[in-house]
């Protein structure tokens, strides 16, 4: 199996694969492909009820119920998976001494040897639910290759043990499994609620690799809210009053 980053700004995917090789993704991030590619749903686990609970933490955590399987068998194929956003994909090989957290909407494709689910470790839950980071996290364990998508610039950092690092949360791409990773309050009242940063931040304390995005998803969907129709037919502007309700709003969910 071929893999092959191409693009600049919005960047694609393209698998080139051999007979019996099999590339699984979790989103509808299908580009386009050649016609010896088949495509499957699975859950993966098959019908049992521990196969069900992996594919429903698999939603929570940002993926779909089912998994598109993309095949071929007798004669090679290539399948291009598209980014959603301006950014990078990046490659990160996951055994089962490394796995990885990353944000709810990163995972972009992976063999089949990957597992999807969401963060239930309790430092990964709160800072899902109070750091506004899309509820949860991504966790990525099993054994293979994935593909991330990091919306933006990317900008790695090599944390050596007990060095922290302070983010905006939705500027978080991914982490190891090794870094610790909590959620701390922006200290001061008025930079709480006057400061336009949210009240929380996502500390980051190593040993490991952090990748971080420039673009933020949600802050990004809060800068064209402007402009996007409200329910009265008018831009997105609103009232003063409303302005005032949306901006307490996103300074305590994070943006």
């Amino acid at each position: 199996m071929k893999f092959e980053v191409k693009g600049t700004v919005l960047p694609v995917l393209e698998a080139v694969l051999a007979p019996g090789e099999t590339v699984v993704s979790t989103h509808g991030d299908l580009g386009w492909m050649t016609p010896t590619v088949s495509l499957s749903q699975t859950t993966q686990m098959g019908t049992g009820s521990r196969g069900f609970m992996k594919a429903a933490k698999r939603v929570v955590g940002g993926g779909g119920l089912f998994l598109t399987r993309y095949s071929v068998s007798a004669t090679p194929g290539t399948v291009v998976f598209a980014a959603k956003l301006p950014g990078n994909i990046v490659s990160v090989e996951v055994t089962p001494e490394r796995s990885y957290y990353v944000h709810r909407s990163g995972f972009l494709c992976g063999t089949e040897g990957i597992e999807a689910s969401v963060a239930l470790q309790q430092k990964a839950l709160t800072g899902g639910f109070f750091g506004g980071m899309g509820f949860f996290l991504q966790h990525l364990t099993g054994e293979g290759l994935a593909w991330l998508e990091l919306s933006g610039e990317m900008f790695t950092y090599d944390l050596p043990a007990g060095e922290t690092i302070r983010v905006h949360p939705g500027h978080v791409g991914a982490f190891d499994e090794t870094v610790s990773f909590k959620v701390s309050t922006i200290p001061g009242l008025a930079n709480k609620f006057f400061g336009g940063n949210g009240f929380f931040l996502a500390d980051l304390t190593g040993p490991g690799r952090v990748w971080l995005q420039s673009m933020s998803i949600q802050m990004l969907a809060a800068q064209l809210a402007e402009y996007m129709p409200d329910n009265g037919g008018g831009n997105g502007g609103g009232s003063s009053s409303s302005g005032l309700v949306d901006g307490f709003i996103g300074g305590v969910f994070g943006n």
